[in-house]
């Protein structure tokens, strides 16, 4: 799908040096699944017609993904490809057909309306799958808060009435939350759910399984969850922590040591839910809610944990075939 390059374009590529920006470009050009993602939007892209020329369905995909990798709005992201060559070669578009705003925030409603970033990420799971790289038989389940503006300095005078808050320790969050369930033998993720913050983990579970998990794995928040109703007659362990109060209460005998010992394990196996969040929120920038309304930054969400899948895997899948 590349383009002859401009001459710009061509300076870039005599450089001496690659940027960290030209190096991760590189690599997810190199492992993203691009062709299964395309067959995933095709059905419903517009086509060449009577009008306007629609922008290649490729290049519009990966300016998608530039966007979430960058933590980029859509004014941002076309300031950026004017102004970063890299980006631009990335995206395969000629610096005068850089689309507008308005064409990225059309293909981001394209595929709220029909629910594609779900299939998007079903995609990149099938194809990690593909790979031996997703498992499916143990699963460790999470959440994380995601902040939204509090300000009521907008339009409407009000904060998201989607968006709630809730009391963390001490301290009160206003947002969402993400709810995962992580592969516990590979730290990749096969579910997302996202909902108002003061929705509780522990009802979210059977939502983030698959259905033929083993082991089963949280923190001591999802005490009890064995015994609530919709997970009556499942076949699995649950491994919960422990909480704090009853663990700092434990002592030297034979007894307690060892469960000590099996909390150290559980946390050990727990760890990996951390990567996909860590990823998203360090790597990505995602630490706030960008848009109105809980369907369309759970949408959002899942196409950042799927992308994040591919990211942790990035070196495996460049020696894979």
């Amino acid at each position: 799908m590349r383009k002859q390059m401009s001459f710009s374009d061509l300076e870039q590529t005599a450089k001496k040096k690659q940027t960290r920006r030209e190096i991760f470009l590189a690599e997810m050009d190199q492992v993203m699944p691009w062709a299964q993602l395309e067959a995933v939007i095709e059905p419903v892209y517009p086509k060449a017609g009577n009008g306007r020329r629609p922008y290649p369905l490729a290049s519009m995909l990966r300016i998608y993904c530039l966007q979430q990798w960058y933590s980029l709005s859509d004014p941002a992201m076309e300031e950026a490809l004017y102004e970063i060559a890299s980006m631009r070669r990335f995206a395969s578009i000629d610096l005068d057909r850089v689309p507008d705003e308005t064409t990225m925030l059309n293909f981001r409603h394209l595929l709220e309306e029909h629910q594609l970033t779900q299939a998007l990420f079903d995609a990149i799971n099938q194809h990690l799958t593909d790979k031996g790289l997703l498992f499916k038989q143990g699963t460790i389940v999470d959440a994380t808060l995601i902040h939204a503006p509090s300000s009521t300095k907008n339009a409407s005078g009000e904060r998201d009435p989607e968006m709630h808050q809730t009391k963390k320790g001490s301290q009160w969050y206003f947002g969402m939350k993400a709810h995962i369930g992580v592969d516990a033998h590979s730290g990749l993720v096969h579910h997302v759910e996202g909902t108002a913050a003061n929705v509780a983990d522990i009802t979210m579970v059977d939502r983030l399984l698959h259905g033929t998990e083993a082991h089963v794995f949280g923190d001591a928040g999802y005490t009890g969850i064995e015994k609530r109703d919709e997970h009556r007659g499942r076949v699995t362990r649950w491994w919960i922590a422990m909480k704090p109060g009853k663990r700092k209460a434990l002592t030297n005998s034979k007894d307690d040591k060892l469960a000590e010992l099996g909390e150290i394990v559980k946390a050990k196996i727990r760890a990996k839910v951390e990567h996909p969040f860590r990823v998203n929120k360090r790597q990505f920038g995602h630490t706030k809610t960008r848009y109105k309304g809980l369907a369309k930054n759970t949408a959002q969400l899942i196409m950042l944990f799927g992308l994040a899948n591919i990211w942790m895997k990035r070196k495996i899948l460049a020696t894979v075939a």
